[in-house]
């Protein structure tokens, strides 16, 4: 029988280490996607999962269970990524994509590009402020409720109703940029999509 999140959280407390593993895999997957989500970055997300998860081992005595667990493991993570992405902003960077390759085209395995629609969503979520981003994705993605998100971002749950909705108001202003490919596809406005 498995045991609840409280009991494990105080097995970790006391240095179980097959409780915490136990926790890992129970929000592993979750934690990686959320933080994907965040960030756009697959692979930053699943680092940032692992700093999360190395601070709920060192902080587990921190935990007080007044608050769901999941809210105090997605705080850790908020936090994170938060930092990561002001770290981000002060360096410069060049997208890999945009930088000229010496490989002829083909020469590797590609990845199947993004629908237009993803894509287009994609570029709205990395253009939404983090102050958005966060409650938007705590709600629409992984399914928390306001008053979760209250706690997970530490605001009164008013400033969360707010910041889904104007997030939200943002994400379809720019979506609703999209216009309609004659293929059926998506594509961003002003954006050339015929064929040669």
């Amino acid at each position: 029988m498995r045991m609840d999140e409280q009991e494990l959280v105080r097995k970790v407390q006391g240095g179980d280490e097959d409780a915490f593993a136990e926790i890992v895999r129970l929000y592993k997957d979750r934690i990686v996607n959320y933080l994907s989500h965040f960030t756009g970055d697959y692979q930053k997300a699943v680092d940032l999962s692992q700093e999360t998860f190395i601070r709920v081992y060192f902080k587990a005595a921190k935990y007080k269970p007044i608050a769901p667990f999941s809210s105090w493991v997605y705080a850790i993570a908020s936090n994170l990524a938060r930092t990561e992405l002001k770290r981000d902003r002060r360096r410069a960077t060049v997208p890999l994509e945009e930088m000229a390759s010496p490989f002829e085209s083909g020469a590797f395995c590609e990845d199947k590009p993004d629908s237009g629609l993803v894509r287009n969503l994609r570029l709205a979520l990395d253009g939404l402020h983090p102050r958005y981003r966060v409650p938007v994705l705590l709600k629409d993605v992984e399914g928390f409720s306001q008053e979760e998100i209250a706690r997970i971002i530490r605001k009164p749950v008013g400033t969360v109703k707010a910041r889904i909705s104007r997030g939200r108001a943002y994400l379809k202003r720019e979506l609703d940029k999209a216009v309609i490919d004659p293929s059926g596809g998506v594509a961003v406005k002003g954006e050339s999509h015929g064929r040669a």
